[in-house]
């Protein structure tokens, strides 16, 4: 399998002086590059090759003053990364998006270069270690995980965030499989995602949202003194920084929770299944799109499906069309709107929390698409944990040490 593990780098005033050339280096040479395609294409009515251009990149140096320090490899991968860009295009158009052409890139837009197969190794100098760049530096990195023993470093993608810290991500290759999901899932749960309770499932948990209400705050005060500093000052420099700081602020705070959440359920049960949700469809909608981006329920489920197939759990992603209105007991469907927070069947009577109910019909459903059989004489109210009816059995707060103790083997994730 393919995984991604990303580093902080500690690279020196002089080292990151390094750092910005050579990749101010690489954006003028994907401009340039790009240049190169479209006269190609006006010459010969056609799109050139990937390795067409890329074989121009020995006569380049000739004339091209600073090119010949760049390690060679790099500058294929940014030839490579112009038409990884043309091929995104062409997805989108062939699904019905209007597209127009990529544009060149100013600095702000091109923060990262990567080493690809060679020019790069992890080292031991002075008593730390570090990142050995070919044609660049040895760059102090903080390695707060291990890598593998078993894995095979492919490529290191060198990143400026926005805030001016460098990071290092490693791409790494292992050769070993997972395993297999088990044929008869014994432990399985449904989850039910929302804005009020993050997560509730079967087992009677539910998970409060992350409350990222101070930060949100604390950002939008900063982005109100940004707007009265001038325009490419120092001062406006600074205070940009420090907009971008909040930003990182709370993106890692957003994704060390569902990092943890979805790390927990993935080891814990032998079936996960969740909704498929159309989350761009909702983010279209007037009302709640706010909310909606900041629950990030897509950027869950990616997570979690890439760690059920690691840990060797089934992931069901099931239609959610009618989950919170049909009777998880007899199946007949109820309308109800989104105030009320009860489900009360009026068929056969039964009694839940909306979300609870929801998440019995995701697991169902769940169960039947991956073709596992379960008994259809006892309802579903005799599997409920004790005291399941209108509210979950037990609430956890995000971020709450119980939550912590739960997650805690994720946080090498």
């Amino acid at each position: 399998m393919y995984y991604a593990y990303k580093y902080r780098l500690k690279p020196s005033d002089a080292h990151r002086k390094e750092l910005d050339r050579h990749r101010d280096i690489c954006r003028q040479l994907y401009n340039h590059t790009l240049y190169r395609l479209n006269e190609y294409q006006d010459e010969h009515g056609e799109l050139p090759s990937m390795t067409t251009l890329r074989s121009e990149l020995p006569d380049l140096k000739k004339w091209w003053d600073g090119l010949s320090d760049v390690y060679s490899k790099v500058l294929q991968t940014v030839v490579e990364r112009l038409f990884d860009n043309l091929n995104s295009l062409s997805k989108l158009k062939e699904n019905g998006y209007g597209v127009g052409k990529l544009n060149w890139k100013p600095p702000r837009e091109f923060r990262s270069f990567t080493y690809s197969q060679s020019g790069f190794k992890l080292d031991k100098k002075g008593g730390q270690t570090v990142l050995s760049l070919s044609k660049l530096a040895d760059i102090p990195i903080r390695l707060h995980r291990n890598i593998p023993d078993d894995a095979n470093l492919k490529q290191v993608t060198v990143k400026k965030e926005p805030t001016g810290e460098w990071f290092a991500t490693f791409g790494v290759q292992i050769d070993r499989e997972p395993p297999e999901p088990t044929e008869n899932p014994e432990k399985c749960v449904g989850i039910d995602v929302g804005i009020l309770k993050y997560a509730h499932d079967t087992d009677g948990t539910a998970i409060e949202s992350l409350d990222l209400s101070d930060e949100r705050e604390r950002l939008e005060r900063e982005q109100r003194k940004l707007s009265r500093k001038q325009h490419g000052s120092n001062n406006y420099e600074k205070q940009r920084r420090r907009v971008a700081e909040c930003h990182a602020d709370l993106r890692r705070k957003r994704r060390d929770f569902l990092h943890k959440l979805s790390n927990y359920y993935a080891r814990e049960y032998d079936l996960v299944a969740v909704e498929d949700l159309n989350v761009k469809r909702m983010m279209e909608s007037p009302s709640n799109s706010r909310d909606t981006a900041s629950a990030a329920w897509r950027t869950f489920l990616s997570l979690l499906e890439y760690k059920c197939e690691r840990e060797g759990t089934h992931f069901v992603a099931v239609n959610p069309r009618g989950t919170t209105k049909e009777c998880a007991s007899c199946g007949v469907l109820t309308d109800k709107p989104l105030w009320v927070r009860e489900h009360c069947c009026p068929a056969c009577g039964f009694e839940a929390d909306r979300d609870a109910n929801a998440a019995w019909n995701i697991l169902s459903r769940g169960l039947e698409d991956v073709g596992v059989g379960h008994s259809e004489s006892a309802p579903v109210e005799t599997a409920l944990p004790v005291d399941t009816s209108v509210s979950a059995k037990r609430v956890v707060e995000a971020g709450s040490p119980t939550l912590k103790e739960r997650t805690a083997s994720a946080v090498s994730e």
